[in-house]
């Protein structure tokens, strides 16, 4: 597409900063403005190695006035929207801030390109994007795998808050006519996520040699997707999906929180040289509320209809991630 404008929201994040440089890449015509409030998950050195290639701006979604603003300026003729609160615990403990960004802020951008792109004055025209998560449908049992026909059951704060934003998106593409899609994704692992989630907090702690917290009985499923991967997919419904569909996005890849776990401290203890198992660390906890057990992604449909199919190996993805934590954790977030 010529002159390309695309507004990456929290773009300063994990899955934003890598989208970001896929976007660098793979749409190199386009010019890219990052929005990020920069909260304590979005840095902006995660994109300092890129930075003379964006426009970066430092703004809340939520903010009707600096959005219009943002809009008017830029004109964008794109929207990949993943700005938002993610951390289920946190959304347990402090509900508010994910109610004001996911739904609030959503609401917010949704306004924007509508008085963008279907004001006929305007003449710009653009396609909204919204990334959002399996959690929306709730638990699974022991078999079978969320569609996009999954009716939606969320569980936490979090994942209603993704739910409504979901629906919001789907009531702006019936009532006005956005063009909007909108993908919900499995687990991501890989560079650039804060050390909060799973992943990295457990890499730290065999690093550390510190015990390994286990929610519950640790057999919690989940499906495991490579960053990298998910920003294919991202970018193949960007420019294929057809208006107003959604798109699952998984790899068929599950996983037990335990068997993660071990698996991680095998791998860790390889890369370090150590002799001695960290697995003796892991210590099982008081299970957090409303903890989903099982997430399964059925992703037929992005892969019938758009030809996206993950690339990234599991175990080569996942050795490559506990390398790049090793050597990036003490740098980038000082821990």
């Amino acid at each position: 597409m010529t002159n390309a404008r695309y507004v990456i929201t929290g773009g300063a994040g994990f899955i934003g900063a890598n989208l970001v440089r896929h976007l660098l890449e793979h749409a190199p015509q386009a010019e890219l403005t990052v929005v990020d409030k920069l909260t304590y998950a979005g840095n902006l050195a995660y994109l300092e190695d890129v930075s003379d290639q964006i426009r970066f701006v430092e703004a809340d979604i939520a903010d009707m006035e600096a959005m219009t603003a943002l809009f008017a300026e830029v004109k964008p003729t794109g929207i990949f929207h993943l700005a938002a609160e993610s951390h289920v615990d946190r959304s347990i403990t402090g509900p508010a801030a994910f109610i004001q960004s996911n739904i609030v802020g959503t609401f917010t951008l949704l306004e924007c390109a509508r008085k963008l792109w279907l004001d006929d004055e305007n003449e710009v025209t653009g396609r909204f994007l919204h990334v959002s998560t399996d959690e929306v449908y709730g638990s699974l049992g022991p078999e079978g795998a969320f569609t996009e026909e999954t009716p939606y059951d969320p569980s936490s704060p979090y994942s209603a808050s993704k739910a409504a934003s979901d629906h919001l998106v789907r009531a702006y593409e019936r009532t006005y006519g956005l063009d909007a899609v909108i993908t919900n994704c499995s687990n991501n692992f890989g560079p650039y996520q804060y050390p909060e989630k799973l992943i990295p907090v457990i890499i730290r702690n065999i690093r550390d040699q510190k015990p390994l917290p286990v929610y519950g009985d640790g057999m919690n499923v989940r499906d495991w997707l490579y960053v990298e991967d998910h920003c294919r997919a991202i970018s193949a419904v960007f420019d294929r999906g057809e208006k107003g569909r959604s798109y699952n996005i998984g790899t068929e890849n599950e996983w037990t929180n335990i068997g993660l776990v071990r698996l991680l401290c095998d791998l860790v203890d390889k890369e370090l040289g150590r002799e001695t198992s960290s697995q003796e660390l892991i210590t099982f906890v008081t299970d957090r509320p409303g903890h989903d057990r099982r997430y399964a992604i059925d992703p037929s449909r992005i892969r019938d209809e758009l030809g996206w199919e993950p690339q990234r190996d599991f175990e080569e993805g996942i050795a490559f991630t506990v390398r790049w934590y090793l050597e990036n954790l003490e740098t980038l977030w000082n821990v």
